[in-house]
């Protein structure tokens, strides 16, 4: 019997151990399947910690209507754009040149075969992968329709010479050529084949690139959404400028169209607006009043006068030099700008940044002003009143700002000018027709080269229609260096000529102050484009 109630006690036991092992094992199968029902754990916790993500918010003063960077010169596909497309060869932060989607590149020693190794294994926003024949097709496109690509790659043609391999066989070998493929207003953006092909006229129908952000919706003059592409292929190197290893680290970019100046900066400092760029500087006060806002001085750029030298006016120099003896440069700029500590009073078609091209050239040209002789000037050219028309959009307040003491001063000298006020998609229409204006305000962002400013070459096309024979030599010259240094003797030679015939007038140079939350890291404007990979928002 002592054997028999050993034997029940010991089974009793091991059915309790049982029972327990059985119930554990059953939390632990319940914890684990909360866990893959979205139930985090610590580890899954400390994970997301590490990824910032979040949504980032941007108030902006204009939004495009398309983002097709091939067809436009509009400044929105330039500044959103680079966020969804990438190019072969981009720009660093010291304005020199280096690979993107090319992993090298070659020049033959007769400048006439550009080889390109592309990257293997680049994905494009719809899966597919970034090859040759793809980059053939975006390049040949992009030189149909960019007035950059033609002026310098003229009948130079493209072929795929394996899946992973591009020569550009060039027909005038230039100096500047590869620095024109980084070019940053209508740049030669790589896309699919099968989106260029099934392009038209009005642009490309899908928006699918190979950056850090894929394009996800477009509502007109709302807003623009962007998401965080999942596959993005970053490069290793050191991120400076455009150029350099790009990483998505907030889930979506929204652009919201915001034209109104006081509704961004009251949006800004209630947390509705994460970054407003562009900021007018009489708002500057308001937010510096926050602690929730932080300013940003970005890159400068130049201020410029446009003349249609096409049809009327000023087809003819002289009336181009009463304009410029007209005015008064530093009040235009102070109109603009509020104070001499946002802008310089500067000649150069690049800026002092730009060390490699920078020349003071034309500064006795630009700095005279006597209203009297302008007067004689238009006599001269036999001026009877006609109506010279500026057309201004009040959505860029460098230009509407700049427009009216720019209208006083011609009137000054008895000129009869009027503001032909418009929407920005209006002005952009008719800035391309030489019937509709005489005048107009530009703010042009820095280049790589002062070349791919297309107010100066007369196959660029370029609203405005420089044709200088002269100016067109100097260009020629400089594509023909074989050094930096006898290319920069050749500019400072054109920019000489440029103040003699003033085919436009620099009226200054200027900075742009952009405004974000203080919970943003990372931000930075390079050659006024807004990067927003590697930027964060603090939740």
């Amino acid at each position: 019997m002592k054997k028999s109630l050993l034997i029940l006690i010991l089974l009793f036991i091991i059915s309790l151990i049982v029972g327990c092992n059985a119930e554990t094992t059953s939390e632990n199968n319940n914890d684990q399947k909360e866990t893959n029902d979205g139930v985090q754990n610590e580890d899954d916790e400390s994970e997301d910690e590490n990824d910032a993500g979040g949504v980032l918010k941007i108030g902006w003063n204009s939004l495009p209507s398309a983002l097709d960077p091939h067809i436009t010169t509009d400044s929105g596909p330039r500044n959103i754009g680079p966020n969804i497309f990438e190019t072969l060869v981009t720009v660093n932060a010291n304005n020199e040149i280096e690979p993107m989607l090319a992993e090298s590149y070659e020049i033959s020693d007769d400048g006439k075969i550009i080889t390109f190794l592309l990257r293997e294994g680049v994905q494009f926003h719809n899966g597919e992968e970034m090859k040759a024949e793809d980059v053939v097709a975006s390049m040949q496109r992009w030189q149909e329709f960019s007035s950059a690509a033609k002026s310098e790659l003229g009948e130079s043609t493209w072929e795929a010479a394996d899946e992973y391999t591009v020569i550009l066989n060039v027909e005038n070998p230039s100096y500047v050529l590869v620095e024109s493929l980084a070019v940053l207003t209508q740049f030669p953006a790589i896309m699919p084949k099968e989106i260029i092909e099934a392009a038209d006229e009005t642009g490309v129908k899908e928006y699918v690139g190979t950056g850090p952000f894929k394009f996800e919706e477009l509502k007109q003059d709302q807003y623009i959404k962007l998401v965080k592409f999942d596959n993005y292929t970053p490069l290793s190197n050191t991120s400076g400028g455009l150029a350099g290893k790009k990483e998505a680290l907030v889930d979506e970019l929204y652009f919201y169209h915001v034209p109104d100046t006081a509704t961004r900066v009251s949006g800004l400092i209630s947390g509705e607006y994460d970054v407003i760029p562009e900021v007018e500087l009489d708002a500057v006060p308001q937010l510096e009043s926050s602690n929730e806002v932080n300013l940003m001085h970005a890159t400068i750029g130049i201020e410029t006068i446009n003349f249609n030298k096409q049809k009327g006016l000023f087809t003819d120099v002289r009336a181009r030099d009463a304009v410029n003896l007209a005015i008064d440069k530093e009040a235009i700029m102070t109109s603009i700008l509020t104070n001499s500590d946002y802008f310089e009073l500067d000649p150069s078609l690049v800026t002092k940044v730009n060390t490699t091209w920078y020349s003071d050239a034309g500064m006795d040209e630009y700095e005279k002003y006597d209203p009297d002789e302008a007067k004689k000037l238009l006599e001269e050219v036999g001026y009877d009143g006609e109506e010279i028309r500026i057309i201004v959009t009040k959505e860029s307040m460098f230009q509407y700002q700049g427009a009216i003491p720019l209208q006083e001063q011609l009137q000054n000298i008895g000129m009869n000018v009027k503001l032909d006020i418009m929407d920005y998609p209006t002005w952009l229409d008719n800035r391309k027709d030489p019937d509709k204006w005489e005048l107009v305000i530009h703010s042009w962002s820095p280049q790589p080269t002062p070349l791919q400013y297309l107010f100066l070459d007369s196959k660029a096309d370029y609203p405005g229609w420089t044709n200088s024979a002269e100016i067109d030599e100097h260009l020629k010259n400089i594509r023909a260096s074989q050094t930096q240094e006898s290319a920069k003797e050749e500019y400072e030679k054109l920019q000489t000529t440029f103040w003699k015939e003033k085919p436009v007038i620099v009226v200054g140079h200027y900075s742009q102050l952009d405004a974000l939350s203080n919970k943003v890291e990372g931000y930075e404007m390079f050659m006024n484009v807004p990067i927003f990979w590697n930027t964060s928002i603090e939740d």
